[in-house]
Order: structure tokens, then sequence, then C-alpha cells
């Protein structure tokens, strides 16, 4: 988070500007046009003539910290609160800079000495909850997030934030703690969708048959901008491994091909040789943003997948959903409206995450929130909907937590005739 900017207008009304202080401004008018590597000469120059200028001192912090000078930053920080500015921002910005420098017991200290001086400010609390977290102590991060949701309710950041340090809690053998944290999120913020869907499936409550749309949506437009990224990290192939299938399995071109959940349009390259059309579908504006950039589809669409092929009937030759079914539970009715879109002879080729026979549940959500299925379950919604099983092949989709997680690569037809 960028640090907050101090203006030098107030007092100032009528009375004749230092040399300082112009330059002083002529910085902040470049930094806040995002070119803070034309304010920072600026900044000093005017503290050259005036080092007394604390707000300077502090917005000169923001200059150096956004060219990745950090030492210097957390001093030009610390120079505007020893000349005066003892208040809350300047100690949040200061505490902000030493976390990214890594200098925790610092940032710590600067963090309270923030909430001391202004405890309502919820970025605050939820900067020294990321601090928290990052020394592994995440019953206290889950504390600090929900004080910033005390104050923001709406915030999505914070959200995001208590859910994924919940899930590291539960992960790290908190499993009781992490589930009364989720149950207070829950009671907390009844409307929000990730308290909705990830708090209950950390505390171990029944879970909707499907993620809401406004969790998915939500996750995704936060996640979109560093998913491809992190997706690498995790080694994930789901689109490799569909790829694959159909290079064994498909010897048509020229077709309809809908990406179903298609994301950032990881699957859009080896879907291209098969298409006429390449249509693109999915919930998450921030992530069509980024398929779009890649210019392979013919069409992309924001909206829910089931009425999306629900209002196309017959339309498609090929439907690929790369881990897209993860976030639904009861498959019926995703299955019977793809079976509807898809043409005679058409098929439908996912992934879903595999469910071991031992659990004896169709399907369960998981900590991270997203669905797990057997195999047996899979095979009977497949059949139930019209649909015949051509492939079901075992093999890893990605690594969680550096542990492999199996799933099921299915190519289902529908029937000719």
């Amino acid at each position: 988070m960028a640090g907050s900017r101090l203006s030098l207008r107030g007092g100032l009304r009528g009375a004749a500007l230092s040399p300082a202080v112009r330059l002083s401004r002529q910085a902040d008018a470049l930094a806040a046009a995002g070119n803070a590597a034309g304010a920072e000469p600026l900044y000093a120059r005017a503290l050259e003539a005036d080092p007394t200028l604390a707000g300077t001192h502090n917005n000169h912090g923001n200059a150096l910290r956004a060219l990745g000078r950090l030492e210097e930053a957390a001093a030009a920080y610390r120079a505007a609160v020893a000349h005066g500015l003892h208040e809350g921002m300047a100690h949040y910005n200061l505490g902000s800079v030493l976390r990214q420098a890594e200098r925790h017991g610092e940032a710590d200290d600067a963090f309270r000495q923030s909430l001391a001086l202004r405890p309502d400010h919820a970025e605050t609390w939820n900067n020294r909850g990321n601090l928290l977290r990052d020394l592994g102590r995440f019953g206290e991060a889950a504390m600090g997030y929900r004080r910033a949701l005390a104050l923001r309710p709406d915030w999505a950041d914070a959200h995001d934030n208590l859910g994924a340090v919940l899930y590291l809690l539960h992960e790290q053998g908190g499993v009781e703690e992490a589930a009364v944290l989720a149950r207070l999120w829950r009671r907390d913020h009844p409307a929000n969708p990730l308290a909705r869907h990830i708090g209950a499936a950390i505390a171990g409550e029944e879970a909707d048959a499907r993620a809401p749309d406004d969790y998915v949506r939500q996750t995704f437009d936060l996640f979109a901008e560093e998913f491809d990224r992190k997706l690498a990290e995790l080694d994930y192939r789901a689109p490799s491994l569909l790829a694959g299938l159909l290079a064994e399995e498909e010897r048509r071109s020229g077709l309809d091909v809908l990406d179903a959940g298609c994301g950032t349009g990881l699957c859009a390259a080896s879907l291209r040789p098969y298409a006429r059309r390449l249509v693109g579908v999915d919930l998450s504006d921030g992530m069509l943003d980024r398929a779009r950039a890649r210019g392979l589809y013919d069409e992309l669409k924001a909206a829910e997948l089931v009425g999306f092929l629900a209002e196309r009937p017959g339309a498609f030759d090929l439907v690929i959903a790369a881990d897209v079914f993860c976030y639904f539970g009861v498959l019926d009715e995703a299955f019977a409206a793809a079976q509807a879109a898809l043409r005679p002879g058409g098929r439908l080729a996912f992934t879903v995450e595999e469910l071991e026979p031992a659990d004896g549940r169709p399907h369960r959500v998981a900590t991270h929130g997203r669905y797990a299925h057997a195999e047996a379950y899979i095979r009977a919604a497949v059949a139930g909907a019209g649909l015949a099983i051509r492939r079901c092949d075992h093999d890893r989709l990605r690594y969680e937590s550096g542990e492999p997680v199996m799933g099921l690569v299915v190519l289902a037809e529908r029937p000719t005739a």
C-alpha cells in the first residue's frame, strides 16, 4: 500500500511561500502524477533549504519508497516524526516501509504507535495483520483483520486477507481456533461472499451446493493480476492435461469452442487450432481483461456459466472447463446445461479435484473453498445429464502446501442419436 501524502497548504494562505515550500509543492504535483523519480530530488532540495518541513519529509519518504529505496524512506519517515509529525499516518507509513524491508520488530513498534494515536485507522490494523502473518502469528493476524473489518466492513482486501490467514492457521494445526474465528467472521459479516463460503469451509459448517457467484467473482477479481504467476508456482497442470487429452482424442477442426470459466485464457492457445470460433466466459471482469490481452478469442463474455450455457442450446461442438467445476458441489445442473449447449457428437472436457472413495461422500468443500468430487459421483452425474464418458484419467492437477492435488481429467460426449 502506498504511503499517505500530506499537504502543505494548511495555514499558508495569504503568506508568501518560501522557496522550500514551492519546491515541495512542485514535488507533490509530480508525485501525484506518479512521477516519483522526478519528485524525489525536488523533495531533497526543499529539505536542504528547510529541514523542518515535517510533511515534506513524509512525502519524500513516499517517493523514496516508490523508488525501492527502503532504508532512505524509513529515515525520511523518522525525520517527519522528529520534526513534529507525531500523528498516526506518519507512524503507519514508517511501519509499512519497515515491514517491506523485513525489519519486523521495528515495523510492529511503528504500527503500535500508529494505532495508539489513531485506533480507527483500518489500514493500520490490516497492515499489522500482514506483518503478523509474515511472522507466522496467524491467530493474532486474524484479530488484526477483524479490527480492520469492524471499521471498514466492505473492504474486499481485508476479507481476502482474513480468509487466507484462517486457512493458514487451520493448516498449521490451529483447527479449533480457526473454526472459532471463522464462525465469528460469518456472524459479523453474513452478507459477505468470502465469509459465507470460506468461513463455512473452515468452520466445518454446511456449505452451499456451489460457491456463491459473488464469492467467485470477488476472489478472482482480487487474484487476477498475480493469477498466472501463482499457478506457475503451484505447477498448475489442468490446461496442459486437457490439451494433451484433446491432442489424443479430438481429430476435428473448424469447431465452435467454449472455454468455460476461461480465467486469464491459459487454455486459449491449445484450443485455437480446433476452433472456427473460440468463445470465453467467466464471472470475473479482472480475469477477462487478461484473457482479452492474449488476442486469441473471438468473443469474451462476463456471465454466470450455467445461465450462459442454458441460453445457447446446441451452440457448441466443444466445451472445455479447466478447474471450473471445483467451485460446484452438486454438478447436475451444470452438466445438464453443458449437454444442452452441445450439438450431437459434441464434447465436454473438464477437470475436477478427486475425493478419495474412503471419504464416502459424493463431494466436499475443503478449507481453501474448492470442492472435490468422488469419481463415482462424477460418472453418475455425467450419465444423468445424458452424456457418455469417453475418458476419465487420474492425474496431478497442482501442488497445494507442498502436497500433490490429484484430479480427474474427463472427456464426455453427447450421443449423436
